[in-house]
């Protein structure tokens, strides 16, 4: 005859473990009341849990932020409703992350995940939550934006969903703070024209000379004359010479004042950029679309 589970040892065993009371009755039911081997039950539960729920969409979260002297760390941690990220425990993993971050300044996220924080790994500590809350959680990337020499750092967070670390070569502690400020309105992909990758460049070239090839055909059909050809070539440049504007930092107007670049601005200050981070949640991350009235009418049916 197994031994009756009582109220005071289930709430022992939540208070130790954090897990749900069902779950904690369950466990102590399991190992007769044993208090030590319920905990390690729901550890071992706790992880396959959230292996399961690893396929599970993760596009909420936040970005946890370290400063130190010399760097900024910037982290990305997901989780799938946008409520868990207003609990201490979500925020103090993306926080953790982002101090081993800047604390160890990891070539990988594989190497981070392995970074131990409390006696645990980071990923442990994962996994530990994913199966107390339920969801899936993912620390998804990181950016340490180091200080050069004689240069100065800022960073800027808009709420919780996006993070900038600026490094400047030049310039002063305001400088640097408005264009962190700008970067996380304008999302900028690279410092200037000299940085953007050449296959960015390759992809968009096809895309606009498709575009202005169409709008030749398009005026063809209305009985217009085509363009001759070297037009049409100095039509591609300045289309693409503007998609180069807008995805550069020192290409893009100054949100603070549209009527300058970044780039003109910088030379008034006499600043120059050595880097800069941006991280925005669930940028790039497919979300599920669910149709709810058709998932209704489909449990009716059955």
């Amino acid at each position: 005859m197994s031994t009756p589970i009582t109220a005071a040892q289930v709430k022992e065993l939540r208070d130790r473990t954090g897990a749900g009371m069902i779950d904690c009755k369950k466990a102590l039911e399991a190992t007769g009341g044993d208090l030590d081997s319920a905990a390690e039950k729901l550890r071992i539960d706790g992880m396959a849990k959230a292996d399961k729920k690893g396929a599970r969409t993760a596009a909420e979260g936040m970005i946890g932020v370290a400063v130190g002297g010399d760097a900024v760390a910037l982290v990305e941690v997901n989780c799938e409703t946008d409520f868990v990220t207003k609990g201490a425990d979500f925020q103090d993993l993306a926080n953790s992350a982002a101090k081993l971050a800047l604390q160890h300044r990891p070539a990988t996220l594989e190497a981070l995940l392995a970074l131990s924080t409390d006696g645990h790994t980071l990923e442990q500590k994962r996994k530990a939550l994913v199966a107390k809350i339920g969801e899936n959680m993912t620390v998804r990337r990181f950016e340490v934006v180091s200080k050069p020499a004689g240069g100065s750092i800022a960073h800027y967070l808009h709420g919780v969903r996006i993070g900038v670390a600026i490094a400047l070569k030049s310039g002063d502690a305001e400088l640097a703070r408005d264009l962190a400020m700008h970067i996380a309105a304008s999302a900028p992909r690279f410092v200037d024209a000299a940085a953007v990758a050449a296959d960015v460049i390759a992809a968009e070239r096809k895309v606009v000379e498709a575009q202005v090839a169409q709008e030749q055909a398009d005026e063809a059909a209305a009985g217009k004359k085509p363009k001759p050809a070297e037009i049409v070539a100095k039509m591609v440049d300045g289309k693409l010479r503007k998609f180069i504007e807008e995805i550069t930092l020192l290409g893009q107007k100054f949100v603070k004042d549209p009527e300058q670049t970044v780039e003109k601005l910088l030379k008034a200050k006499g600043g120059a950029v050595a880097g800069f981070a941006r991280l925005a949640v669930g940028e790039g991350i497919e979300k599920k679309q669910t149709d709810f009235a058709a998932e209704v009418a489909a449990a009716s049916k059955g």
